[in-house]
């Protein structure tokens, strides 16, 4: 499906009925990477999925990106589906996304689900290691970025024994155009730092991360369930970065029982 959110067209998919769950993708990948929490969900819940721009069925835009700009469009969207609250689930990039949601639009999120993510903005050798990898995607392209990326994303045995995994990850980021890639980087660096938020965060939250997350280590994850009040932390045996593709089980029954906890 797509839909034109203040001149930019935006791709998403809306499936299932019940209570909106609202899933925002990593870098540099697409919605595609929700088809496992997809496929679990939709006949339980109205399952919502987006490409933020520069990303899958969406329009690039290459001036005065911000992550909040990728936040307005996310409650843009829902304006236009009729939804006034959601649950929300945003993984690496998308808990970026999800911070800015709860800091400008806080009434419109039941829940959250934050997965391997981190609340602090970029170091300066953070913010110097993205401008490297925007100047790599525009003199190399996507698939340069894909090969950098793939070990972050996902576990040295996967890399080595799930040949299969491996390139449905490399095709979701050789589908994102460079220009996005770039634009991504820039709006990252650019980011606020969040760590005052997180004491602010009243609603429920579930905290998920791979246990062997190198690119948001399980410490970070530790660090935001210390903060987030009455928050849960749950780790997943044999995940990296990409916790949800990687180990879908695992991640659908974390999210199944904070989702049946709120309802009970």
């Amino acid at each position: 499906m797509k839909t034109v959110i203040k001149g930019v067209t935006v791709g998403y998919t809306d499936q299932g009925r019940g209570t909106p769950l609202v899933f925002i993708h990593a870098f540099p990948l697409s919605k595609a990477m929700w088809q496992p929490q997809v496929d679990a969900l939709e006949d339980f819940y109205r399952v919502i999925t987006i490409d933020l721009r520069g990303h899958g069925e969406s329009d690039t835009v290459l001036w005065n990106d911000t992550l909040d700009n990728y936040a307005a469009d996310v409650i843009d969207l829902l304006d236009d589906l009729g939804i006034s609250q959601a649950i929300f689930i945003g993984l690496s990039m998308g808990g970026y996304v999800l911070f800015s949601i709860y800091r400008n639009y806080a009434n419109r999120v039941k829940a959250m689900v934050l997965a391997d993510t981190r609340a602090q903005s970029d170091s300066e050798e953070g913010k110097a290691g993205r401008r490297s990898m925007a100047q790599m995607a525009f003199n190399e392209g996507a698939s340069a970025i894909a090969d950098l990326m793939l070990p972050k994303l996902l576990t040295p045995s996967t890399m080595k024994h799930h040949p299969k995994i491996v390139e449905q990850v490399r095709q979701m980021i050789l589908h994102t155009p460079t220009a996005g890639i770039i634009v991504d980087l820039m709006a990252m660096a650019a980011r606020p730092d969040s760590t005052d938020l997180l004491r602010t965060i009243s609603c429920p939250t579930l905290v998920i991360v791979g246990e062997e997350d190198q690119a948001a280590p399980v410490a970070e994850s530790q660090y935001l369930t210390n903060r987030i009040p009455n928050s849960t932390l749950v780790t997943i045996p044999a995940a990296g970065h990409l916790s949800n593709y990687e180990q879908p089980a695992a991640f659908n029954q974390a999210l199944q029982t904070f989702l049946d906890n709120l309802e009970s």
